[in-house]
């Protein structure tokens, strides 16, 4: 196995996810743009740097349907924004009084929101959902864990790896790598017979 694979017993469950995004919301206190910034890591896979360099004027949210990051800065690299996610940023936009030109997720005093901040949040939110024996063992110690389990909820849910790696800017073998279990084989039924007649030399070539 390589040594980027990451163990299926090791992501995050969607309930797990959202048991955690519920308790930023609601027990965490006063954590500014840490619960939209967590929702938008879990919804668009992106990770922590990603997210934090997010300004309004990369992001396009409708009112109505999907809408989209820019999440490289320069616009290259475009990820879909769900339905969902749209309507907790738009609440988040309206009630930070972000303007154009703002960060999307700031800090106190409009800079970059400091990793200290949003890695305290995700401890003490670890410790309040998770079991003590998954806390104990590390499990999804980090909140690029949220990341991880978007991409292989993706996968699993039959997006093309095409489009996961152009959404999360990685390589198909990386994702190959990183999420083995998504692409095992053993419960596809090969047609032999037809993949032999597929591939069978030439008559000319047969003798």
């Amino acid at each position: 196995m390589s040594q980027y694979a990451i163990p299926e017993s090791s992501l995050l469950s969607v309930e797990q996810v959202r048991s955690l995004l519920e308790w930023v919301r609601n027990d965490a206190g006063e954590q500014g743009a840490v619960y939209p910034f967590f929702v938008s890591m879990a919804a668009a896979a992106l990770l922590p740097g990603e997210a934090i360099q997010l300004r309004m004027d990369g992001v396009a949210l409708p009112e109505d349907g999907c809408g989209e990051f820019l999440a490289d800065g320069g616009g290259s690299r475009r990820v879909p924004v769900t339905p969902e996610l749209v309507g907790v940023l738009r609440e988040w936009i309206s009630s930070g009084g972000l303007k154009p030109g703002d960060l999307l997720f700031p800090g106190e005093g409009g800079g970059p929101l400091p990793s200290a901040v949003y890695r305290r949040v995700w401890k003490q939110a670890r410790k309040a959902v998770l079991r003590p024996d998954e806390v104990e063992a590390g499990f999804a110690e980090h909140v690029t864990s949220l990341r991880d389990s978007t991409l292989e909820k993706w996968l699993k849910a039959g997006v093309s790896a095409w489009d996961v790696t152009e959404w999360a800017g990685v390589t198909a073998s990386w994702l190959a790598m990183r999420y083995p279990h998504c692409f095992r084989l053993e419960d596809v039924e090969l047609d032999w017979a037809h993949l032999a007649k597929l591939m069978a030399l030439p008559e000319a070539l047969k003798s």
